[in-house]
């Protein structure tokens, strides 16, 4: 995320069977494993001098009854770092479970898009503390893990949502998720200039040129 001119980056932690994976432009069956511990990976990025932490939450985009949370409170509870939680976080319940973890805020992705008058309540009971993710795939909306393809244009999306008073808008561009090929600039540019909402780009960092 670029703030003025500062530059923060999130480093990320997808989560699986509770532990930390890969998965390649979205696909569930193209999983790599690159830790076992959630909690290992989160204080490696914290030694590194990270201050922010970005978590996926995969198992519960897809089931609501399978989640990592357990992982999940174990960083916020043994680590400093500001984190941020999505994924399957589709009611008020969802949510404020995710909160009393002790996180920074939460993400809400398939929920914010399908429940417009959800997210409205949230953010306002919960100033600064949700941010919407939208995951987009050729310019259009793609909901629940990344499963459901919707006919929904990012850029209309977003304009139905601007007034919110939300944290931040975390951008995936999930044909270049995993593949480290850098973002879909023009689109996020396109939104940037819609709204006055901080922009988050996720999952197509592969060298420091994609950052600038």
């Amino acid at each position: 995320m670029i703030n003025g001119n500062i530059m923060i980056i999130y480093p990320a932690i997808d989560l699986k069977n509770q532990k930390c994976v890969r998965l390649y432009k979205g696909d569930f069956s193209k999983e790599e494993i690159f830790n076992d511990s959630p909690l290992d990976q989160a204080q490696q990025f914290e030694k590194l001098g990270f201050q922010n932490l970005h978590i996926v939450d995969l198992d519960r985009t897809l089931s609501s009854n399978n989640t990592n949370l357990n992982s999940i409170k174990e960083i916020a509870k043994n680590t400093s770092l500001k984190i941020q939680v999505g994924g399957g976080l589709r009611t008020l319940e969802n949510i404020e479970e995710v909160l009393r973890l002790g996180v920074e805020n939460v993400v809400m992705g398939t929920a914010a898009v399908e429940n417009i008058d959800l997210l409205k309540e949230v953010s306002i009971k919960y100033p600064n503390q949700i941010s919407v993710g939208i995951d987009v795939r050729k310019g259009f909306l793609a909901l629940k893990g990344w499963t459901d393809q919707t006919q929904l244009l990012a850029f209309d999306f977003v304009d139905q949502i601007k007034e919110c008073p939300i944290k931040s808008i975390i951008f995936t561009d999930i044909d270049k998720d995993g593949t480290k090929e850098g973002f879909d600039l023009e689109l996020m540019k396109a939104i940037n200039d819609k709204v006055n909402i901080p922009i988050i780009a996720s999952g197509g960092v592969g060298t420091l040129e994609n950052l600038y």
